[in-house]
């Protein structure tokens, strides 16, 4: 018998449109900018299509709630605000969660509302949870502008800090942006994710320092509690808008949380995006 010499087969290679899905994930978003514009457009559109009081329920939702957490807060007495008026203070938490929460609600269910676009067109899948942080960021930009001018009724005015904002909204973007690319590839694979994205969003909320400060914890507690990425966000926020007190070693472990949140949903988004088309 002859002997038969063994076939290698030929190293895997992705078929991707040239210059859209290749190269780092920051290339593919720059190159695609225009994609992530379109679709960041149409959910706005969509979000304000036939409501009445349009962008009032931008304002009306953190109003309400500021209003709530300042009764509640009143009667328990005992909730530092940091030196700021307890309504301001509360007021930059909930526009930060009110972000992040409608952000990453909205990336969940990206690619799975879009089966006919994600099944038969070549596109660059991570322009879908992209846009789904641009839309949330006119109602936040809407939401500082009321910041603003709670700020100036109690004439609370920041200083060199407010140059941190710069940094404060980078790392919300980041944390966003690593959550969302989590659960839109999850939840292609897996629908429950869609089911238990309002009830988990819930109770993060109450784990994060939005009615209350992160300061309530001390010495190595402050630092389990800080490895939510969220609790760094929103205290740098205070600090930077309010001149709140200095988040500290917290804020390191947050941002550290944030790293490996966003470096592994890029990664794991990576490979999950190869078998959307098929089990989508």
């Amino acid at each position: 018998m002859s002997n038969v010499s063994a076939v290698e087969p030929e190293p895997w290679q992705e078929n991707t449109p040239r210059g859209l899905s290749l190269g780092p994930p920051w290339r593919v978003l720059w190159r695609s900018r225009e994609l992530v514009g379109y679709l960041a457009l149409r959910d706005l559109k969509l979000r304000y299509r036939q409501a009445a009081l349009g962008v009032l329920w931008v304002l009306i939702q953190p109003v309400a709630s500021v209003v709530v957490f300042t009764v509640v807060r009143n009667g328990l007495a005992g909730i530092s605000a940091e030196g700021v008026p307890y309504p301001l203070f509360a007021l930059v938490g909930i526009v930060t969660w009110t972000y992040f929460s409608s952000s990453v609600e909205a990336a969940s269910t990206a690619l799975v509302s879009n089966v006919s676009l994600v099944t038969k067109v070549r596109f660059p899948r991570v322009t879908a949870p992209a846009a789904c942080l641009l839309s949330p960021a006119v109602d936040l930009g809407i939401s500082l502008a009321l910041v603003v001018a709670t700020m100036a009724y109690f004439r609370v005015f920041p200083g060199l800090q407010l140059l941190g904002a710069v940094a404060w909204l980078l790392l919300l973007a980041a944390t966003t942006m690593g959550i969302g690319l989590w659960l839109s590839a999850l939840n292609v694979r897996f629908r429950d994710v869609q089911h238990a994205v309002g009830p988990a969003m819930q109770l993060w909320f109450f784990a994060s320092p939005v009615a209350y400060p992160s300061t309530l914890f001390t010495g190595w507690h402050e630092l389990v509690y800080a490895v939510n990425p969220m609790a760094g966000v929103i205290e740098l926020g205070r600090w930077a808008l309010l001149g709140a007190a200095w988040p500290g070693w917290s804020l390191a472990v947050s941002s550290a949380s944030t790293l490996l949140v966003l470096l592994t949903g890029l990664w794991y988004f990576d490979r999950a995006q190869r078998s959307f088309a098929d089990v989508i």
